[in-house]
């Protein structure tokens, strides 16, 4: 009788299947049977989500997976979570394992390390566990705020309101779209200008070279003055006319006596007056002055 026979042949293939489906499943896991990972325990309160087979990181970096969880009846609020870790990865006295969840609603867990002064935790040791403060629970939390801030909210709504059917906002609207068009004429305006100018750049830039050609042609002219003479020829100028000043100031010749004496200005004064009422007089009696007879006799 063979021992082969079709019988056992298909339950070893049934049982080989179901080993494999067992590692695989195990592996989709994360999870190895025949890993020489390190075991060490966490002690949670509450474990929010956290499963076996969630993954555990150190810095963002993964180490390991939950293999089993314990729920104390006795103590419910002692949940003791066994963690498969690299043995390469060293924990230090005072770290800590945080539950961590993202919105899509993953769950992993995050392992705060301590300090390496603090000493090296053993194989089996138990370190703390907490829940990580997460994106919803700090929106929980700003709840009472967001609750406080809407009757503000619904005062700064119905300003806006009617702010917007103010009869005025649409005015100053238009007056807007009137300034914009005022500043669109303005900026063609200003290009036009600056068209203008770069075409006539080049004639003021010309003639701007033949005034600096002028200068230096009279800056030239100056320069091959013989300035001594020139300042010589002033100075003497000038001597003289001080000399001319000082005799008109002192009563030495005609023209100094007459700025100077009183008394002849006082004499043709006197001699300008006669002279006026002799002409007045003339005027008045001109048949004392001229006498004319056609027959020989003389007014008297």
């Amino acid at each position: 009788m063979k021992f082969f026979t079709k019988e056992v042949k298909i339950a070893l293939v049934a049982i080989v299947a179901i080993v494999v489906l067992f590692i695989g499943m195990q592996f989709l896991k994360g999870m190895s049977l025949f890993s020489s990972n390190d075991i060490y325990y966490a002690c949670f309160q509450d474990v929010s989500g956290l499963s076996a087979s969630s993954p555990v990181y150190a810095n963002g970096y993964r180490v390991g997976v939950v293999k089993s969880i314990e729920y104390d009846y006795q103590r419910p609020d002692h949940i003791i979570a066994a963690l498969d870790l690299d043995p390469k990865l060293q924990l230090y006295r005072g770290s800590k394992a945080e539950i961590a969840s993202d919105l899509l609603g993953n769950v992993k867990l995050e392992l705060r390390l301590g300090e390496p002064q603090a000493g090296t935790l053993q194989k089996g040791d138990t370190i703390e566990g907490a829940v990580q403060a997460g994106l919803m629970s700090k929106a929980a939390e700003m709840i009472p705020q967001v609750e406080q801030m809407l009757p503000k909210l619904d005062s700064i709504l119905a300003s806006i309101n009617a702010l917007v059917a103010d009869p005025a906002l649409s005015g100053t609207i238009h007056n807007a779209e009137q300034l914009t068009a005022s500043l669109n004429t303005t900026a063609r305006q200003l290009n036009q200008l600056t068209a203008s100018l770069n075409r006539e750049m080049p004639k003021m830039m010309d003639k701007a070279h033949g005034v600096l050609s002028n200068t230096e042609t009279l800056t030239s002219n100056l320069s091959q003055l013989n300035l001594d003479a020139t300042m010589q020829r002033v100075d003497a100028t000038l001597a003289n006319v001080q000399q001319l000043s000082a005799t008109l100031n002192s009563n030495k010749g005609t023209i100094g006596l007459l700025m100077n004496d009183p008394n002849l200005y006082d004499n043709l004064n006197s001699t300008m007056q006669s002279v006026n009422s002799l002409l007045t007089d003339f005027k008045e009696h001109p048949r004392r002055y001229i006498n004319v007879s056609v027959f020989g006799k003389k007014d008297k």
